[in-house]
Order: C-alpha cells, then sequence, then structure tokens
C-alpha cells in the first residue's frame, strides 16, 4: 500500500483560499480513487472530493464550485484546492488511496485547516 503525506493546512480567513498536497510514496495510477475526506471537531469523517483516472471527478455539495481535485501523476501529487472558504470547512482534512482492484485503502496523518476571522 501507498504510503501518504499531506500538507497545506493552516489558518485563513473567511473568503480565503488554500491549496492541500497528499504525495504517496508510490504510484497513484488509474487503478487508485484518490480522496480527500475532512473530520471537524464533533462530526463524523466525510467525503469532501474524488478523482478517478486524472478526470472523472466526484465533489460533496457542500463544497462543488469552490474546491477542485487535481492529480499530477507524474509526481504522485494529489491537490485540493479550496477557494472561498467558510468557517464550517474547518476540518482536519484528510487524503484516501483506494484501490479498486484489491479493495484495500490507505490513509494519511491529515492537515489542519482552521478558517476564522
Amino acid at each position: 500500500q501507498v504510503q501518504l503525506v499531506e500538507s497545506g493546512g493552516g489558518l485563513v480567513q473567511p473568503g480565503g483560499s488554500l491549496r492541500l498536497s497528499c504525495v504517496a510514496s508510490g504510484s497513484i495510477g488509474s487503478i487508485y480513487t484518490m480522496g480527500w475526506y475532512r473530520q471537524g471537531p464533533g462530526k463524523q469523517r466525510e467525503l469532501v472530493a474524488q478523482i478517478t483516472g486524472g478526470r472523472n471527478t466526484n465533489y460533496a455539495d457542500s463544497v462543488k464550485g469552490r474546491f477542485t481535485i487535481f492529480k499530477d501523476g507524474a509526481k504522485n501529487i494529489v491537490y485540493l484546492q479550496m477557494n472561498s472558504l467558510k468557517p464550517e470547512d474547518t476540518a482536519v482534512y484528510i487524503c484516501n488511496a483506494h484501490r479498486r482492484d484489491l479493495l484495500t485503502s490507505s490513509w494519511g496523518q491529515g492537515t489542519q485547516v482552521t478558517v476564522s476571522s
């Protein structure tokens, strides 16, 4: 299984932007569905965005039009561009690599995003 390391979190004001990065230790080719999840204080973990095969994307309704997931396959990095951030986006953001043929998943440790004035 690939190892995942996230970075890019931090404190940002409402309306601001952040770009999260998830670096994988190995290839994350088309056999993987890569995803960003988040877990806010006192909340369950929820799916934020997924990407499969480099082009097929899926977003939670709450982030559509504000967040974009994309992948650099050559560098084995998945990004989450977050714009127009809101206080309710505050959470630990966690990267996931799901291998569709083996039905296995790897998780990163997460990166904290705090949206506050």
